[in-house]
């Protein structure tokens, strides 16, 4: 490769990733509005402001688009839970369980777009069997992550876990997610949405918990 070959290639490659970006920000934006099945290639083009020469040279097929877009979506939910775990371990406030689940499950709240995609892909996961391991991956590695963070805030705030970390970790999950569900299903705006998860989720906190 010549050095000019060299100097296109650093110049196209990050131009590329923003166009890659753009389009699964639009993808993200029509699979919550109509659902994976009824979003059209040239639908998520129009809205990324892009051709669909733009797409197929970024993906080969939707599916391609939807397996890289869950990564995504799982890869940002677990860098804010992070976030929120080194915070509270920085500030050192005397929680109790269900406050500090609250609190470190909030900065992922997911508005609902968020719900609705992250239902889409599960959906779809279902009928899809290559998609299916990627989901299984991302909550399995979710699990795994917020299961680490609960771990090591039970031995900050010497909590004693009732069940294994990772266990924690995926009913909180998993209580989180189908309450949010619930709530876009039964029309709850947002805050009353946010107030509902964070109610539950605290609750099986608790009860999952023993104080030392």
């Amino acid at each position: 490769m010549t050095d000019t070959q060299t100097a296109d290639s650093a110049v196209t490659s990050p131009r590329r990733e923003a166009t890659r970006q753009k389009l699964l920000d639009a993808a993200a934006l029509v699979f919550a509005e109509v659902g994976v099945d009824a979003a059209a290639v040239e639908a998520i083009c129009e809205r990324a402001g892009f051709t669909r020469g733009a797409f197929y040279s970024n993906f080969e097929t939707k599916d391609e688009l939807m397996l890289a877009l869950t990564e995504r979506v799982a890869g940002e939910k677990i860098d804010e839970v992070a976030e929120r775990v080194a915070v509270l371990q920085a500030r050192g406030e005397d929680l109790e369980p269900g406050a500090l689940v609250r609190q470190l499950l909030d900065a992922a709240f997911d508005k609902k777009q968020g719900i609705l995609l992250t239902s889409e892909i599960r959906t779809r996961a279902m009928r899809d069997p290559r998609l299916a391991q990627t989901y299984i991956a991302w909550q399995t590695g979710l699990v795994e992550r917020v299961g680490s963070f609960i771990e090591s805030l039970a031995q900050t705030y010497g909590f004693r876990l009732r069940v294994p970390a990772t266990e924690f970790a995926g009913l909180i999950i998993q209580t989180w997610e189908d309450t949010s569900a619930f709530a876009v299903m039964t029309g709850l705006a947002a805050e009353e949405a946010h107030t509902l998860v964070n109610e539950r989720t605290a609750r099986l906190a608790t009860a999952l918990v023993d104080p030392v």
